[in-house]
């Protein structure tokens, strides 16, 4: 029976007929229409389609925020598709690390508070936690701002203070919705060669976007329309720069 929940391969993500189907009032809306994907550990990608492609509900559910009216989903080889709404919470908090347009941070605590959060609802103490937090603000070059409110902060810190919580209980995928909607072009290149570091270093990434400039850092490109993949490929670009 153990293995009934659980695949073991090399995918982080691995969908099998994912669907979502919404009813709104008399209409029927199929934002995504049996999607087969698979991401493996270690990839950096761009899910990317203009809006009403589906993407956005796509990442709900990659993300563990939504169910699937049909089909399968594994994460880390888990099997979630199935999972009550509690269980989902909990393999958000352990397997998943999210990055949002609008950074989602405290005002009134301090950057180093912030990225320690995720470890206080995991029940972390509070050596362990400063400990961990500390590390991953020097991971994306904060070091001297830990104190620092987000007021205080550049946009781009502000950013780099959200990816540093994303990463603090070491997540198996790390997910970012519009990272830099938010941000100048300059700031949106920093945070995108953090992303690409990061992904060096090991961890996989999924990043969803509409702008082709920031798809281009990652490694492969998946487009969405009509909430079917319309197009799965390899990055020239970024396999290209060195």
């Amino acid at each position: 029976m153990g293995g009934e929940g659980t695949v073991s391969d090399e995918a982080i993500i691995r969908t099998q007929g994912l669907t979502k189907h919404y009813v709104l009032g008399a209409e029927t809306v199929r934002a995504v229409r049996g999607v087969d994907l698979v991401i493996e550990r270690g990839e950096f990608v761009a899910i990317m389609g203009p809006s009403g492609s589906g993407k956005s509900t796509f990442m709900n559910m990659i993300g563990c925020l939504d169910t699937p009216t049909e089909g399968q989903y594994w994460l880390n080889g888990q099997l979630v598709s199935d999972l009550s709404d509690d269980q989902l919470a909990r393999v958000r908090n352990r397997q998943i690390g999210f990055v949002f347009q609008t950074f989602n941070l405290l005002p009134r605590a301090t950057a180093l508070h912030n990225v320690e959060l995720p470890l206080i609802y995991a029940g972390i103490g509070s050596r362990e936690r400063r400990r961990r937090a500390m590390e991953k603000l020097e991971l994306v070059g904060l070091g001297d701002r830990m104190g620092h409110k987000p007021p205080e902060l550049s946009g781009g810190q502000r950013q780099r203070v959200a990816v540093a919580r994303a990463l603090v209980n070491e997540p198996a995928l790390l997910l970012a919705d519009e990272p830099t909607g938010n941000l100048d072009s300059e700031t949106s290149g920093e945070i995108m060669n953090q992303f690409e570091q990061l992904n060096e270093q090991g961890q996989t990434i999924v990043i969803v976007t509409h702008e082709h400039d920031i798809a281009q850092h990652a490694r492969r490109q998946v487009h969405l329309h009509d909430g079917h993949i319309a197009r799965d490929f390899l990055n020239e670009v970024a396999e290209s720069t060195a």
